[in-house]
């Protein structure tokens, strides 16, 4: 599947991910977002999610971000989300770049600058917005794994995620750079569905 429009110089990617038959959602605009996320290299190797407690995106587990506001560098909006949902500071480096549309949403694109570190200072808090808790980042398929299983953490849990992190966060795991996009729509229940999507990673 060819690149979908909206994201920046992908021509030089290799499609790690794709699917869905719809065209492409139409946007006018794009409105700056982050989310950041720990990875702890342990042992055991684990990664640091919220419980997302209020708002957009309530009773789902993701990293810690928010909006860009006015006057901000996205990394300048990802440190402070982080100081703000779980109390933490930590050395954040920039690894992929996602875009989502919502059919029948807003005229604009979410653009979504993802961050992550091996390592943070301070004091892990829940507040009143989310509730942060390790997760397993082992891969439970691998020969290490299989001989010496070195955590009680509970997996990744997907099913309670956005539905296209399963595309994107193995890629953030073994911290390879990402870009990609999902649109999606809501069923007559409100629960969101992925119409589209599109991920990759450097092809060097």
């Amino acid at each position: 599947m060819f690149p979908p429009p909206g994201l920046l110089d992908v021509s030089q990617y290799i499609e790690t991910s794709s699917g869905g038959d719809e065209a492409w959602l139409a946007f006018t605009s794009k409105k700056l977002y982050t989310n950041a996320f720990i990875v702890s290299p342990g042992p055991p190797r684990k990664i640091l999610l919220g419980y997302k407690k209020r708002g957009f995106g309530a009773n789902l587990y993701n990293g810690f971000g928010g909006k860009v506001e006015d006057g901000e560098t996205p990394a300048q909006a990802a440190l402070r989300e982080l100081k703000e949902e779980c109390g933490i500071e930590a050395p954040l480096n920039h690894c992929g770049t996602l875009l989502f549309v919502s059919k029948g949403g807003p005229e604009w694109a979410f653009q979504i600058e993802i961050y992550r570190a091996d390592a943070y200072s301070g004091t892990l808090i829940e507040t009143d917005e989310m509730r942060p808790e390790w997760f397993s980042a082992v891969d439970t398929q691998s020969q290490e794994v299989a001989e010496k299983p070195n955590t009680t953490l509970a997996p990744i849990p997907y099913d309670s995620m956005w539905l296209d992190d399963v595309h994107w966060m193995p890629l953030l795991l073994s911290n390879r750079h990402f870009v990609g996009r999902a649109d999606f729509d809501t069923d007559a229940s409100g629960k969101y569905k992925m119409l589209k999507w599109w991920f990759g990673i450097p092809s060097t």
